[in-house]
């Protein structure tokens, strides 16, 4: 019984498969209202995870918001005059209208508690209650606001000229919808004031809310640059449609398979479309060898089977080979990563079952005598891309050892390159240097505690108020200053702030009773005192009802995740230093950022690692010999290590962007060393000729195939460098450079290896 083939299938029934493929694209795309958009970073872990867990405790236990923007007014002539106040008051008033936030929690002037004493008796009211409309009301408050350690830094610049609004919000609420209300708030307000929206929840959802707007433009256009560069390399209009055609339908496949199946959108996961869009170039392979074999052949149907009888192997293989690039995501931790991972592998699936299907059933429908014109240019001896091919391959096979040894150079010095890599994450700059969403964050960050927020809890390990203690005070307050040594930390804030400021004005407001009171009873009265009056959140966010548990909120100017890091070490440096019986444990929203950074980063490392050995036994399998695999290894280890090393040298930070890179070149790079060594196989075993013009024969007709798709991939990635969104600028930029560098290595590096190696190579042929 014969062998079905599904290519003869394909192309005896081209109308059917093109039908078929159509139904079934329809079909995935009714998934596509169900959509689902996830741009949390809590969800970047699973909800068992220890920091989400201990995190939605302390939010718990203290009463805080997973989320807070930070409102920054700048006058440079100086924040204290009624007008700039009055417009203080106004947006403040309007802000707490907002659907989303937590309006009683709102740190304004108005809202502010501020602590004084008045006849002997504790005074707890809002900072401003009133706009001040003279010179003497406006010279009380500022001697209130200035005199207050807790607003310094915090609510006021040192130099007087920055204010903020701290806008918690509720669970749920967007903070890129919260903050265009609050854009849309301070336009209203015209003068010298400057305006600044920023904070973590506005980074990540304006991120969030980008990434997908610009899926959905780059995608498209991607696709417009692979059907003009593909248009250019065969002038044949009918089948450069073809080719972005199978890049669609694997995009539809794999979005809306993963739709169906309930799965959100991660910000991770929308950049899919755009991967899937490059693999999809593989196929290129294809079209350069119909275009090769109909000119020998002149028979469509003919040249359309025996193209996949030559690229076949090697097209499922490199198939198989991304595949499992990307297939072992599935079993990473991190969620989106998971998603991710998976969306790619069925997309590269599904390309490749079209590659066997749609694509020789389109080919049935192409004119022969545009076929006839478009293959002109396609023979080794007339094609100058054949020529050139064939010379940059003469470099690696007539002076093999001196390609080799200069491969060698640069690989010892890109490892140094490597050593030199910091991994590290910041959101924010994720975003170009001039963008509204970082000009806010640098400008509150330098003049203010800044936008970050961290937390130290303090916990005892008595059951006896311990918190109350002096001792637990001053331990405390004695963290505080060694935290504020730290260039990264803006300002702490904590239970003794209250304690010390308390204990000052009940006592006149002289300074010498700026310090902690002598007995645990007294801090005891004092905060008894103090939540009778005020918020009760005032309370709440530094400390428990049991007072075994404090809580030490540390601002920090800057969103690395390195930041955070710094900051738990200093805490473990005291409590080595001044041991008492208090645990320190960090907490908030830049502990989880660190530690969901080092997750997603060395999920992604141990994600390349293992795709590393993956690959190599696919091609060991492919090949059936470990030596011809080996040597088929060394264009992905020198691609990979070669790009990685410039990024060392040039001190961009290995982030998450970057780590999602190395799957990708791993798919890429590997694929091509496959082609390349599947057709010089081919060719010894049909033409008997010598390894050398075998060598040249593959560089000149599958390579140019090669460097096609090398230039297709680039071309498609390259519109990313045009995004306002660094990432997709940086990943842009980098494969490009590696998609034409692993091209250049397997036509120049590899053949130059092959022939060193040929006596040990060839001894099993």
């Amino acid at each position: 019984m014969r062998k079905f083939s599904l290519v003869e299938f394909s192309v005896n029934h081209p109308k059917l498969i093109v039908v078929l493929s159509l139904i079934v694209t329809l079909a995935f795309m009714t998934q596509f209202p169900k959509m689902q958009r996830d741009t949390n970073p809590k969800h970047m872990l699973p909800e068992t995870s220890d920091v989400r867990v201990w995190n939605d405790e302390v939010d718990k236990t203290f009463g805080l918001y997973e989320d807070m923007i930070a409102v920054g007014i700048k006058n440079e002539k100086g924040i204290v005059n009624t007008d700039t106040l009055g417009k203080i008051k106004r947006i403040t008033d309007e802000i707490v209208r907002i659907k989303g936030v937590a309006s009683r929690d709102v740190n304004s002037f108005p809202t502010i508690t501020n602590v004084t004493a008045a006849e002997g008796a504790l005074r707890v009211a809002p900072l401003m209650t009133d706009v001040p409309e003279n010179e003497v009301e406006l010279k009380a408050f500022q001697k209130d606001l200035y005199d207050n350690p807790l607003f310094l830094n915090r609510i006021i610049s040192n130099d007087g000229k920055t204010t903020a609004i701290y806008v918690p919000l509720e669970k749920g609420a967007n903070g890129k919808e919260v903050a265009d209300k609050i854009r849309e708030i301070l336009k209203k307000e015209k003068g010298d004031e400057k305006y600044y929206v920023a904070g973590d929840p506005v980074a990540r959802d304006t991120f969030g809310a980008e990434m997908f707007k610009l899926m959905a433009i780059f995608a498209p256009i991607a696709g417009m640059v692979m059907l003009f560069v593909r248009y250019m390399m065969f002038k044949d209009l009918f089948l450069s449609i073809t080719l972005m055609m199978d890049a669609m339908i694997s995009i539809v496949w794999s979005m809306g398979l993963f739709i169906a199946l309930g799965v959100p959108i991660y910000i991770m996961s929308s950049m899919a479309p755009v991967f899937l869009m490059a693999i999809a170039t593989d196929s290129m392979h294809i079209f350069n060898e119909f275009y090769f074999r109909y000119k020998e052949k002149r028979d469509k149907k003919a040249a359309i089977i025996e193209t996949m009888k030559a690229v076949g192997r090697p097209v499922r293989y490199t198939a198989l080979a991304t595949a499992a690039g990307f297939g072992v995501m599935l079993f990473m931790n991190i969620i989106p990563v998971k998603v991710f991972g998976g969306l790619v592998a069925f997309g590269t699936v599904a390309l490749r079952v079209l590659s066997f299907s749609f694509i020789p059933a389109m080919f049935m429908f192409v004119k022969e005598a545009n076929l006839d014109k478009a293959s002109q240019g396609e023979g080794m001896a007339t094609g100058g891309t054949s020529r050139l091919l064939k010379r940059l391959a003469g470099l690696g096979v007539y002076k093999s050892k001196a390609t080799v040894i200069t491969g060698i150079i640069l690989f010892l010095i890109a490892v140094i390159g490597i050593s030199k890599i910091v991994v590290n994450n910041n959101l924010v700059e994720w975003f170009k240097k001039n963008s509204e969403v970082r000009v806010a964050d640098r400008e509150i960050n330098s003049a203010l505690g800044g936008t970050s927020l961290g937390y130290v809890v303090a916990i005892s390990e008595s059951n006896d108020e311990y918190i109350k203690t002096p001792e637990a005070m001053r331990y405390i307050e004695g963290l505080q200053r060694h935290l504020e040594k730290l260039n990264v930390v803006g300002k702490t804030f904590s239970v003794v702030d209250y304690v010390k400021r308390i204990n000052r004005v009940l006592h006149d407001d002289n300074p010498e009773y700026d310090m902690v009171p002598e007995t645990k009873e007294a801090v005891g009265q004092y905060l008894f005192l103090f939540s009778m009056s005020a918020k009760p959140s005032d309370l709440d966010n530094v400390v428990d009802p049991s007072f075994k548990k404090a809580n030490i909120w540390v601002q920090l100017k800057t969103w690395d995740s390195g930041a955070m890091e710094g900051v738990i070490k200093a805490a473990n440096e005291y409590k080595k230093q001044s041991p008492i019986p208090l645990e320190l444990k960090p907490a908030g929203i830049a502990y989880f950022n660190l530690i969901w950074n080092h997750e997603v980063l060395w999920d992604m490392v141990k994600g390349f690692v293992l795709a590393l050995i993956v690959v190599f036994v696919i091609l060991v399998f492919n090949f059936r010999s470990f030596k011809w695999a080996l040597v088929s290894y060394v264009p992905l280890v020198f691609t990979v290590i070669l790009v990685y090393g410039v990024i060392g040298f040039s001190g961009k930070r290995f982030d998450m962007p970057i780590s999602v890179l190395s799957c990708l070149s791993l798919g890429m790079a590997v694929d091509f060393a496959i082609h390349f060594v599947s057709r010089l196989k081919q060719r010894l075993k049909e033409a008997q000729e010598p390894l050398t013009d075998a060598l040249l024969w593959t560089a000149a007709r599958p390579g140019k195939g090669i460097m096609r798709n090398a230039i297709l991939f680039a071309a498609s990635f390259a519109v990313m460098m045009f995004s306002p969104l660094t990432p997709y600028i940086t990943v842009g930029a980098l494969i490009v450079s590696m998609m034409l560098l692993s091209a250049v290595m397997t036509i120049i590096y590899l053949p130059a290896l092959i022939v060193l190696m040929k006596g040990w190579l060839f001894k099993e042929v």
